[in-house]
């Protein structure tokens, strides 16, 4: 596997963990009681990476036309 299959990849997998990350966030907050801090932060990590791994997929076909030299 190349560089971006794997960062295909490991988006695929960060992105679920966004969502379990999201949904342990509106259990805890609808549960009633006030949830620890680290709750509110257990999503952000996840969207912190999906922000450089989305960001490269977006720039990399881009990226590969000025490798090559063809202009649109």
């Amino acid at each position: 596997m190349n560089a971006s299959q794997w960062t295909r990849q490991i988006h695929r997998w960060v992105s679920m963990a966004f969502t379990v990350g999201v949904i342990v966030n509106i259990v805890a907050v609808a549960s009633g009681k006030a949830p620890p801090f680290w709750v509110y932060l257990l999503a952000l990590v996840p969207l912190a990476l999906l922000l450089v791994t989305g960001l490269y997929l977006f720039v990399l076909p881009y990226a590969v036309r000025w490798r090559s030299g063809a202009r649109a």
